[in-house]
C-alpha cells in the first residue's frame, strides 16, 4: 500500500511516538497504536488505472458520493455542468486529474467550514481552484474544505501538464471536490452514485 506524500510528516511523527512509547510503556504504546493505524488508513494512496478503450472519457477526481449535478457558470470554464463529489472520513482523499490537461491557474480562497456536502459549501467554504485546459476545452477543479478538514494540499503548479488519473492533491478529512465539465461533455453519473478517483467515468463527449 502506498501513502500520500502529504501525510509523510504526520505518519513519521506518529510512528516515532509509538516506538518511543514502546520503550517507556507497552500500555501507552498499545493505546497510541490505533491512532497510527487510523492515520495510515486515512493517508492510503492506492494505485488507480483509468478505464481502457475510452481515452476521451472524464474520470472522477475524487473517491466518494456524487451529491450534486447541475448547470453552473464558472469564471474560467464558462457555462458548464458541475459535478460535486463528497468524500467522507473513510474515503481515499487523494485527488486526481479527470482529463489530460495543462494547469492554467491555481487560486486559493479562504472561507468557512460548512458541511462539505451542502450546496453552499461550493461558494462559501475554504477552497482551491485549479483551472485546466483540456482537449474538450476549459475546466475548473475545486477542492473544498469541509467542517472537519484542516488542510487543502495541491501538488500541481501553473504550467504543469498532467495526464488523466494523475495525482494532483488531497484534502485532509471530510471534504468535497467539484469538477466543471466543459460544453460538449455530458455527465455519465447520477446523484447518489459512488465513484473512485482515476477510475470511475463521470463524463463523456457528446456525440455530434
Amino acid at each position: 500500500m502506498k501513502f500520500a506524500a502529504a501525510g509523510t510528516p504526520t505518519l513519521a511523527a506518529l510512528a516515532a511516538v509509538v516506538v518511543c512509547a514502546f520503550f517507556l510503556s507497552r500500555v501507552i504504546a498499545a493505546l497510541l497504536a490505533p491512532v497510527l493505524a487510523l492515520a495510515l488508513w486515512f493517508y492510503r494512496d492506492p494505485d488507480r488505472t483509468p478505464p481502457e478503450g475510452t481515452p476521451d472519457s472524464w474520470v472522477s477526481p475524487a473517491d466518494g458520493k456524487v451529491v450534486e449535478i447541475n448547470e453552473a457558470f464558472d469564471d474560467f470554464a464558462g457555462r458548464s455542468v458541475r459535478i460535486g463529489i463528497f468524500m467522507n472520513g473513510f474515503d481515499v482523499h487523494v485527488n486526481r486529474f479527470p482529463r489530460d490537461g495543462v494547469v492554467q491557474d491555481i487560486i486559493y480562497v479562504p472561507g468557512k467550514k460548512w458541511f462539505a456536502f451542502a450546496p453552499k459549501a461550493s461558494e462559501e467554504n475554504e477552497r482551491m481552484y485549479v483551472r485546466i485546459l483540456t482537449p474538450e476545452g476549459r475546466s475548473t477543479l475545486v477542492q473544498i474544505a469541509g467542517i472537519m478538514a484542516r488542510r487543502i494540499v495541491c501538488y500541481a503548479k501553473k504550467g504543469d501538464a498532467l495526464a488523466r488519473g494523475e495525482r494532483y492533491g488531497m484534502i485532509k478529512l471530510g471534504s468535497k471536490v467539484d469538477v466543471y465539465l466543459p460544453e460538449g461533455v455530458s455527465p455519465a453519473v447520477r446523484a447518489g452514485d459512488r465513484v473512485k478517483a482515476g477510475e470511475s467515468v463521470i463524463g463523456v463527449k457528446t456525440a455530434k
